[in-house]
């Protein structure tokens, strides 16, 4: 297979291309074109073009259109997980909830697309402000530059797709170099469903040169990234006065007060930890258990982890497969061996089997300083640790440089609202993991995790300019 790049509406030849290949297996998936600046420039020059036409298309019809690709999503569900399945090592089952949740995504902006209002504004509550009328509008920014990353390739793309056509904007989109076919998939389902051309480009290659084009290129009036904290605060620092929405890293954590329900919370626990391999920036990696529950639950919990089946991603009884890359998988064991060096106890995992799948992982008293507490490890690695009460366990989640999400489980609702005013992060879950989220929800966090935030009402309001119009009835 041979995929182009697609700019206008229309598929598009590059002077280069490069193998894909799968996580898992190695084999080649597919050829992918590799954009230069010559293509980045055509597909921010198609996305202006455009930008006359989507400005003027009615909110009926941008809701029709992302509800029709909503509806062509359903339909080739089974082709889009495997494609999923295939370029991210993702196992079929987790893939197809992702299909599952891109679908609901798109028809969350269909339904946005037809919400965008201004407001009426009473002048008269100032002296000097008789007898004029005033109201705001809501216009399209224009072209939106989005970088999107690996693990979530057909939801993550939609979280900016989705809400900047239905604001009215125009997109030149850059997939992670290991996931571009699901975005050219996704392209072709807007192209079916009567897109016009220009409004959807998608452009693959180098991750560095494209970024930096889409960043600088004043035609492009706001970027929407997420991925590593490094890339993003450079992203910050080159956009001058482009708006920005940055989601970046984090290493989410949950704190368990002695009153849960071991069973019930360590069967949480382990799905917040281990799906897709623990590729999810919002991924339960620190785990703080009260002492009195602390032994009950590191065993359920090992027992659970260890339960789970590794391998082929395509495989329906797989649950955990390979991770991204080798690089990916090198530094995770390195990151274990670190730990171990500090002090930590390794209860489960820590090795790679023979297919070059990392095992669950569970640590066990790992120190603040190890990587793996300390940074987001983006990996099937857990640690456990206690504490000997939710105070310090609200100390030890706060110690950190992310705040994406975190969780309690309390049966005390004091200690959980209190928990709530104190945990320094994006969005607390109560009695629930902080792997949790829906697609109609604010999604973002405080410190390294970013700025601004997604879910799609949200992303609307932040593709959006504001417009002030003052009538003079005076006169």
């Amino acid at each position: 297979m041979k995929q182009k790049l697609y700019i206008n509406g229309q598929e598009a030849a590059a002077q280069q291309y490069g193998s894909l290949r799968s996580p898992y297996s190695g084999e080649v998936i597919a050829e992918v074109a590799s954009a230069g600046i010559e293509q980045v420039d055509q597909a921010i020059e198609a996305a202006l073009e455009a930008g006359v036409v989507m400005r003027k298309l009615p909110a009926y019809r941008r809701a029709e259109i992302l509800a029709k690709v909503a509806s062509l999503l359903q339909e080739r569900k089974e082709e889009a997980a495997r494609i999923v399945a295939m370029e991210a090592a993702k196992p079929i089952k987790t893939a197809r909830a992702e299909v599952d949740r891109t679908v609901q995504t798109y028809q969350f902006a269909a339904e946005e697309a037809k919400r965008i209002h201004g407001e009426m504004l009473p002048l008269d509550a100032a002296p000097g402000g008789e007898g004029r009328l005033a109201y705001t509008l809501r216009e399209p920014l224009g072209v939106i530059g989005a970088i999107t990353p690996f693990n979530f390739p057909l939801n993550l793309v939609a979280h900016k797709v989705g809400p900047a056509l239905a604001a009215g904007n125009t997109v030149v989109l850059k997939p992670a170099p290991q996931t571009p076919l699901s975005a050219y998939f996704i392209a072709k389902l807007f192209e079916e469903a009567g897109l016009p051309p220009g409004a959807l480009n998608v452009i693959s290659g180098d991750g560095k040169l494209l970024g930096e084009k889409l960043v600088q290129d004043a035609r492009v009036k706001m970027i929407t990234f997420t991925g590593s904290p490094e890339v993003g605060v450079g992203i910050r620092n080159q956009a001058g006065l482009k708006r920005v929405t940055l989601e970046l890293g984090s290493n989410s954590a949950v704190i368990i007060d002695k009153d849960s329900d071991v069973d019930a919370v360590a069967a949480r626990c382990v799905t917040g930890a281990y799906s897709y391999q623990g590729q999810i920036c919002i991924s339960l990696q620190r785990i703080f258990v009260v002492d009195e529950l602390y032994e009950a639950f590191v065993h359920r919990f090992v027992a659970l982890a260890a339960a789970l089946r590794a391998g082929d991603p395509l495989s329906e009884h797989t649950d955990v497969s390979s991770l991204i890359s080798e690089a990916a998988t090198k530094r995770a064991m390195d990151w274990v061996e670190e730990a171990v060096q500090l002090g930590a106890e390794l209860a489960i995992g820590g090795r790679v089997d023979e297919q070059g799948v990392m095992q669950p992982t569970v640590l066990l008293h790992v120190p603040a300083e190890a990587k793996v507490s300390c940074k987001e490890v983006f990996a099937p690695i857990v640690l456990i640790n206690k504490i000997s009460s939710i105070e310090e366990g609200i100390q030890q989640v706060n110690a950190s440089d992310y705040g994406l999400q975190a969780g309690i489980f309390t049966q005390n609702i004091g200690k959980a609202l209190d928990a709530a005013d104190a945990l320094h992060v994006g969005g607390v879950l109560i009695n629930d993991i902080p792997t949790f989220r829906v697609d109609q929800m604010p999604y973002g966090g405080v410190k390294l995790s970013g700025t601004g935030r997604e879910g799609i009402k949200y992303a609307v309001e932040e593709m959006l300019e504001m417009k002030l119009v003052i009538v003079n009835r005076n006169k």
